[in-house]
């Protein structure tokens, strides 16, 4: 048994695909209509056959509140691993991301943290050479 899929609720599908692939750099893998809305999934490039990321529609009504609460929190709604956070934020910050947290290291991790413009914030993580 393995983690095939993780879903991320966005505010617009067409956006979130959008930034996932031309900002961040994911690759589509799946895009199949839906009637109003689409199965829409992305992959990291570096691992094809590996998870994929569903940009899941915000139209269940428990969806609005909790990910409008986790993101009014600052709380990262899905952790992202980076070989090199501080050039990855430069590399973005030159796309226009906004970021909320700028690289800060945290002992065995650096993190930054980002708003990925259809609803959530995204925690990008590097491990530190050297820690386990």
């Amino acid at each position: 048994m393995r983690v095939q899929t993780v879903s991320v609720f966005v505010d617009d599908q067409q956006r979130a695909l959008e930034f996932y692939t031309g900002t961040l750099g994911f690759v589509l893998a799946a895009d199949v209509p839906l009637g109003e809305f689409r199965w829409l999934t992305v992959v990291s490039p570096e691992a094809p056959d590996g998870v994929q990321l569903s940009l899941e529609p915000k139209n269940h009504p428990a969806v609005p509140a909790f990910t409008a609460a986790i993101a009014g929190d600052g709380i990262p709604f899905l952790q992202l691993g980076v070989g090199d956070v501080r050039a990855e934020h430069d590399r973005l910050v030159a796309r226009g991301v906004r970021f909320t947290m700028p690289p800060t290291d945290m002992g065995p991790v650096i993190i930054a943290v980002l708003d990925d413009t259809v609803g959530n914030l995204l925690q990008l993580a590097q491990v530190v050479e050297g820690e386990d």
